[in-house]
């Protein structure tokens, strides 16, 4: 009876551990120190730039508008800190799902990071904000949304520092850059502040933009 028993928690723990070694398999491995320097870096330095474009704004110069269809200051700055927890939530998803992505879309992903840092900025081809991001002016003060963005994005930098999430082989469409790793959808969010606080300088240079206090 006792050599019945023993046997069946052997054959339980070989079960668990051949799953175990299994699932681990299945993950690639975790980022590189050079990866992850260069999205920190990149998230760093887009930091840097949108903070920059909005310090010792006045409320006239937050909420200047150069046409009616413009974006203000203060909506791109609520847009870059809204798109900053709705993006990473997203790659949160793709790296803590299944790593089911079809050898085509690896393919695909695989190389794409530089075009990733270049072509998200680049604001001679316009998209509609998704939905949940569009501005709504959810802050009398729009120092709030400064605040948000600080802290969201010291959040993920320190996740790129520390984590052992398997981000390359977790895949995930793109609506105009098509297939991207995990890794790349982190550095899309950096390219997207980067791409929106280009928008606000942009503002800054319209006509009729109010002077400085």
């Amino acid at each position: 009876m006792l050599y019945s028993r023993r046997r069946a928690v052997l054959s339980a723990a070989t079960l668990y551990i051949s799953r175990a070694s299994l699932a681990f398999a299945a993950d690639g491995p975790p980022l590189t120190q050079g990866e992850r320097d260069r999205a920190m870096s990149h998230l760093h330095g887009t930091s840097k730039m949108f903070l920059d474009s909005v310090a010792g704004l006045s409320p006239a110069q937050w909420n200047f508008k150069a046409g009616p269809d413009r974006w203000s200051i203060a909506e791109c700055a609520e847009h870059i800190a809204a798109s900053e927890k709705f993006i990473f939530a997203y790659v949160e998803k793709i790296a803590h799902g299944p790593a089911n992505a079809s050898p085509e879309d690896m393919a695909k992903a695989k190389g794409k990071d530089e075009a990733v840092i270049k072509s998200v900025p680049d604001r001679s081809t316009k998209f509609q904000a998704p939905e949940p991001i569009r501005p709504r002016k959810m802050a009398a003060d729009p120092q709030e949304y400064v605040e948000k963005f600080k802290a969201a994005r010291l959040a993920n930098i320190a996740y790129v520092e520390k984590t052992q999430d398997s981000l390359r082989d977790r895949v995930a469409p793109h609506p105009a850059l098509g297939p991207l790793d995990a890794y790349q959808w982190i550095l899309m969010m950096s390219a997207h502040t980067e791409r929106h606080t280009l928008q606000i300088l942009e503002v800054k240079q319209a006509a009729g933009y109010p002077a400085s206090a």
